[in-house]
């Protein structure tokens, strides 16, 4: 049996990873991808390591690992310095007999492991990027990331603020121009008024934070959504003058990258769940409090729908161009 070995940091993972990955798969019956790591990554190890399996999880002769990067000596030339990767290597991992890689230290590496060298790709004509670049600028490089790896990049924007301001058609606007994902307001879906309990509000928390787990997946580049935790725990003080403690942990495990807080000098339109037309100036300030006590900053966005629209694509135009 052929035994090959594919190291590398993976930070993050993109197509030219994968690509060459599959080349050793095509030159041995068995891959190690040993992904190095330490405790000061930006990208978690756990994370990285987790997109490795996911993209090869049907291909078994794949074999994904991690070794902690706790021996390299980058003040030492190649021969010796990748000396002790294969010191350490070997003792990690079965007998090795070829190295795959596209880097100068492929070839004393494979030497001191006692292994064949096969270069890939040194020149990246067929993968032109590298994970220093899509880590800097994401979309600039959007197709040379793996799809199970997006997620991590895509950047969630908030539409918030009271209600009948807007929010719930600008996220269906923006996600169509944009060609993405939005996330609609959960609570629409689960309840028929605003007669509602403790239990129900729990259960629109975690239906909101779900929702956007799964648009994740799918979104392109960004993702607007329409509301926030912070919301449901506004509305849980305004009609249950309580709000579960649960809901200030699930605050916790969404971070929005970039909110828009929707101001009231629109016309109020009422449904079977906007009822508080004759609060509206004193809601909006609640709304806005619960910003600034948290020190999150916005973009407030005013006027017609016209302008709003033009308010938030300037922003996210920004956004795009910046990353």
């Amino acid at each position: 049996m052929i035994r090959a070995l594919v190291i590398g940091k993976f930070m993050p993972v993109h197509n030219g990873h994968v690509a060459l990955i599959k080349f050793a798969a095509a030159k041995a019956d068995e891959v190690i991808v040993s992904m190095s790591y330490t405790a000061n990554d930006p990208i978690n190890p756990e994370l990285r390591l987790g997109w490795i399996k996911e993209i090869f999880k049907n291909q078994t002769s794949i074999i994904p690992a991690s070794i902690e990067d706790n021996f390299d000596d980058d003040t030492l030339e190649l021969p010796e310095r990748t000396k002790i990767w294969a010191d350490v290597m070997r003792k990690a991992y079965p007998k090795i007999d070829v190295v795959v890689s596209s880097e100068v230290y492929g070839e004393p590496f494979a030497a001191n492991l006692n292994a064949q060298h096969i270069l890939f790709d040194a020149d990246r004509k067929e993968t032109p990027v590298a994970a220093s670049l899509i880590h800097a600028r994401p979309f600039t490089y959007w197709d040379f990331i793996p799809p199970v790896v997006r997620p991590y990049f895509v950047k969630k924007i908030c539409f918030y603020g009271s209600e009948s301001t807007g929010k719930s058609f600008m996220a269906q606007k923006m996600a169509h121009l944009y060609k993405t994902e939005f996330v609609p307001e959960v609570a629409r879906e689960l309840i028929t008024s605003n007669d509602f309990t403790e239990e129900d509000i729990i259960k629109i928390g975690y239906a909101q934070l779900d929702r956007i787990s799964k648009k994740m997946k799918t979104a392109n580049k960004v993702l607007f959504c329409d509301t926030d935790t912070i919301t449901t725990q506004i509305y849980s003080q305004h009609y249950l003058k309580t709000v579960p403690p649960v809901l200030f942990e699930l605050e916790k495990q969404v971070h929005y990258d970039h909110y828009f807080l929707f101001d009231i000098d629109v016309p109020w339109v009422a449904d079977h769940l906007r009822d508080l037309g004759a609060e509206r100036e004193k809601m909006f300030q609640v709304f806005k409090a619960a910003l600034d006590e948290r020190g999150i900053v916005y973009k407030l966005v005013q006027g017609d729908f016209q302008q709003r629209e033009n308010i938030i694509q300037e922003e996210i135009n920004k956004i795009l161009g910046s990353n």
